[in-house]
């Protein structure tokens, strides 16, 4: 569904996914349900992380404006996660959740190859996307019911691990979901997908050679170093050479990384309100802001260097709760523990994307969903 259709309460917008929160809620007290295992360390994190994203606000230009801004992005992230948390008490409720995915990716890449060969958005009909296709270079760019077609790209490159965790025990749904997700990528003719879904493979094919993760993670920093040295400008400029579909952005978004170095001073505590002298391009929507394609960034303009470190943060125990879950062979059967490794497969394809794409819509449930499946396996789920 997309964004278009809601209802305005006062200052806040309650979307589809805010009011399908909102009932989960009401059902978890009606019925006193609890998270699996009490909290643990990824809870805390997301619970410290959405407290500063709130408080936070009072730094700036506008505080009521801010914190009515950061109250919804906090309701999106932590609702997702909290009802996943509660809802997912097993690893068959992990893997249902995995293959309702698939289900509901058939019907949206069936849309976008129409799209793209129609030149015609069918989600146009329910509002907050355009019916006309973005087209770059002669190349239609389909979105579906996503906000820009970069992300519903993304949607499909880190929905892919979870697809093949599928694969034991529901094989067609799994063909069905790989099919979907890679289709879903063609069709958004974005380079930052295609690169996403390349992340997504290469995390899957380390799972052959798991007991040399802490190896892996030695060389891809000696890489960079490597690189930093090699190349006259910064290590991460390598992403202004990649292409893959004609007319990419990746020297804006290197560029950006570059000034938001030079303005650390202006962010660093709380976020800002003002972007625009950052980048020589500005955004439509906004005459004090670039745009941040930058997911890691925009946390950071948001809440400082702060609420970035609690992200990062999540992500990190993220990892480390998949390591331990894939270590801890009393617990888990092979099989679980592959399907487990999906998940941390998913969280570095979000991880990779994070740096080129910046998610501000309804694509952020992925995220969310995918950090609580990871928690809920920490707390306790038995194979």
């Amino acid at each position: 569904m997309t964004r278009g259709q809601g209802i305005e309460v006062g200052p806040f917008h309650f979307m589809v996914l805010r009011m399908l929160i909102a009932v989960g809620l009401v059902r978890i007290m009606s019925r006193g349900e609890r998270m699996t295992g009490g909290m643990n360390g990824l809870d805390w994190l997301m619970l410290a992380w959405a407290l500063w994203a709130s408080t936070s606000s009072v730094f700036h230009r506008d505080p009521w404006g801010a914190l009515v801004y950061r109250l919804g992005v906090v309701y999106d992230a932590y609702g997702i996660y909290f009802l996943i948390r509660v809802f997912c008490q097993s690893l068959d409720d992990v893997i249902g959740l995995s293959r309702l995915t698939a289900i509901l990716l058939v019907p949206v890449a069936a849309e976008m190859v129409y799209e793209k060969l129609m030149s015609h958005n069918y989600f146009a009909v329910f509002g907050g996307v355009s019916a006309d296709p973005y087209i770059r270079e002669g190349r239609v760019r389909a979105n579906g019911p996503f906000a820009h077609a970069i992300l519903a790209g993304t949607v499909g490159a880190v929905s892919g691990p979870l697809m093949v965790g599928l694969w034991r025990d529901h094989r067609f749904w799994a063909i069905a979901g790989i099919v979907a997700s890679l289709t879903i990528v063609i069709a958004s003719t974005s380079s930052g997908p295609i690169m996403s879904s390349a992340a997504a493979v290469g995390a899957l094919v380390m799972w052959r050679f798991r007991r040399r993760v802490h190896l892996a993670r030695w060389l891809g920093l000696a890489a960079y170093v490597a690189l930093d040295l090699y190349m006259k400008d910064p290590a991460y400029y390598i992403i202004a050479r990649i292409d893959l579909v004609g007319g990419s952005t990746g020297w804006h978004r290197a560029r950006l990384i570059q000034s938001s170095i030079e303005h650390i001073s202006e962010w660093w505590f709380a976020g800002t309100d003002y972007t625009r002298h950052w980048m020589a391009s500005g955004v439509s929507w906004s005459a004090e802001h670039t745009d941040i394609t930058n997911h890691y960034l925009q946390m950071g303009v948001i809440g400082g260097l702060p609420l970035m470190l609690l992200f990062i943060g999540t992500l990190a125990k993220g990892f480390s709760f998949v390591g331990q879950a894939v270590r801890h062979t009393d617990d888990f059967s092979p099989h679980s523990r592959f399907v487990v490794w999906t998940l941390g497969a998913a969280l570095f394809t979000h991880a990779v994307t994070f740096i080129s794409v910046s998610y501000f819509d309804q694509s952020s449930l992925f995220i969310y969903l995918n950090l609580a499946l990871i928690g809920s396996v920490k707390s306790g789920i038995r194979s």
